[in-house]
């Protein structure tokens, strides 16, 4: 069984897709607009992983609704977690996809999806969906990072990655300036996977 795996290179992802290793096939499979080479930064990462991967193009007009749900609202939770469910929506409609995993943690709130919004996924698009992370904790998922990973952290502008974040940042950059972008975002740390320690076939 293949498993598609959401993807933007940070570390929760990355321990997902190791943690479904000795289960599925795995494939990553990274979300991007096209304004930013988001794809490529993952592809990288991926190849360091030893997973295969591939870039998916969602309509430009799904991350255009999500710049107009951030400005009206003044925050950013609400559009990103439009642009994630958009997006699983999308990989869903492929006639080769069955199984679609993300790295989202037992106490994450953005992205996330709702339960009936994953029931509505399952029964419109004949797929499964999972999250091997929702039953851990920031603490044990670090535990988990430090054993099979070597990680960058740093602050959101600053780290190298490929997530729905970077995109949506980067609309508001052209369209406002980066003062903007520091109104609407909260200060955060974000990881970039450098390399894996421990391979789970060897």
């Amino acid at each position: 069984m293949r498993v598609s795996v959401m993807f933007s290179g940070g570390k929760d992802s990355s321990l997902s897709a190791i943690l479904l290793e000795p289960f599925f096939e795995v494939e990553l499979v990274t979300c991007s607009f096209s304004l930013l080479p988001v794809g490529e930064v993952a592809a990288e990462t991926a190849e360091r992983l030893g997973f295969p991967h591939r870039i998916i193009k969602p309509d430009v007009s799904i991350l255009e609704k999500a710049y107009d749900m951030i400005m009206e609202d003044g925050f950013p939770k609400n559009a990103i977690n439009f642009i994630h469910r958009s997006v699983i929506e999308h990989l869903a409609t492929d006639p080769n996809v069955t199984f679609i995993a993300d790295g989202i943690r037992r106490d994450d709130r953005v992205p996330m999806l709702e339960l009936s919004q994953i029931r509505s996924i399952e029964d419109r698009f004949d797929v499964h969906y999972t999250c091997p992370l929702k039953g851990f904790g920031r603490a044990a998922v670090n535990e988990l990072v430090s054993k099979h990973l070597v990680i960058e952290e740093g602050l959101s502008e600053d780290v190298l990655k490929a997530d729905y974040e970077t995109e949506l940042r980067e609309v508001i950059v052209r369209n406002h300036g980066p003062e903007k972008v520091k109104e609407i975002f909260p200060t955060h740390v974000q990881s970039h996977v450098i390399e894996r320690k421990i391979s789970v076939k060897e």
